[in-house]
């Protein structure tokens, strides 16, 4: 889990505006909780700071900053384009970046209650999940099989130290486990969708954020969101507005919502524990997520 840079503060950022971008150096900087690779600041009322805190971050910020753009017009919700790539400096020497401010309360604080949420994210996601050029970036931990994933999550099923009832838990990993891998051509995906990286009003989902991840291949990871996004009892409208997956792709996006349930829980629990990184709104949100997997069929 990430741990606070305390070099990044208002006062850097306020440098780096300074330095790079004099224009916009006077405008209102409102720190925004929240973030894992990156700290963010809301700057005047259409723009977001984006300063990285953990090793990898800068290289997140750089994909977003290559990818995103040309994205971002085909899709149907607000995402955080980038407009200025912060150059590395003597005061702060790592990419960091401008972006536009996404409005709307994260999920993880107040939950997308409203049913309408399940079709608006199957829209986006069949705009999003087209095939991705042979160049683009691909991740070891996203897009891939499931098997290439499964060994630790396997090793705690076996030991029987995972959230939820074990045998239900074993009976949904291993419909997917055993469904037909994904044939088609890489396909674009956002590759982190959970409560905290989605924002919405009134319940309704309104943007998506934190392309970080962003990468290339099988789309049930993102389908995964079905469960771990969408309100109680639209799974099945969100894949009637997708259209485009089969009951192998069904299965397996299951399967990656009840690996990202499992960790977003953990993560939840860090964070009641107030260890570094921890995030305790999330273990609310990913124990709900985690009953619609396990309570829905097949």
């Amino acid at each position: 889990m990430p741990t606070e840079d305390p070099s990044a503060d208002e006062a850097l950022v306020r440098s780096l505006l300074a330095d790079q971008r004099p224009d916009l150096a006077g405008a209102e900087l409102r720190v925004v909780d929240g973030g894992w690779d990156n700290r963010m600041w809301r700057l005047g009322s259409d723009l977001a700071v984006r300063v990285p805190r953990t090793p990898r971050a800068p290289e997140l910020l750089r994909k977003e900053l290559r990818w995103l753009p040309s994205l971002a017009p085909e899709l149907p919700l607000p995402v955080p384009v980038p407009v200025h790539s912060g150059a590395p400096s003597p005061g702060f020497p790592h990419t960091w970046t401008i972006t536009t401010w996404v409005p709307g309360e994260p999920a993880d604080r107040a939950a997308l209650r409203d049913p309408r949420s399940a079709r608006i994210l199957a829209r986006f996601l069949s705009a999003l999940h087209h095939p991705a050029p042979d160049d683009a970036p691909t991740d070891t931990q996203r897009g891939v099989p499931l098997s290439e994933v499964a060994d630790g999550f396997e090793e705690l099923l076996r030991r029987g130290a995972v959230h939820g009832d074990l045998d239900r838990v074993g009976a949904v990993w291993e419909r997917a486990r055993a469904a037909p891998a994904w044939d088609g051509p890489p396909v674009w995906l956002h590759g982190d969708l959970h409560p905290a990286n989605v924002v919405g009003a009134d319940g309704v989902l309104t943007g998506v954020i934190d392309f970080g991840d962003m990468c290339s291949g099988d789309p049930a990871t993102d389908l995964s969101a079905a469960w771990l996004l969408a309100p109680s009892g639209s799974v099945d409208h969100f894949f009637s507005e997708y259209a485009r997956a089969d009951e192998a792709a069904v299965l397996r996006a299951r399967g990656w919502a009840l690996l990202r349930c499992q960790g977003l829980i953990e993560i939840g629990r860090a964070g009641e524990a107030g260890l570094p990184g921890g995030k305790p709104t999330w273990k609310g949100p990913a124990l709900e997520a985690l009953s619609r997997v396990l309570s829905s069929s097949p």
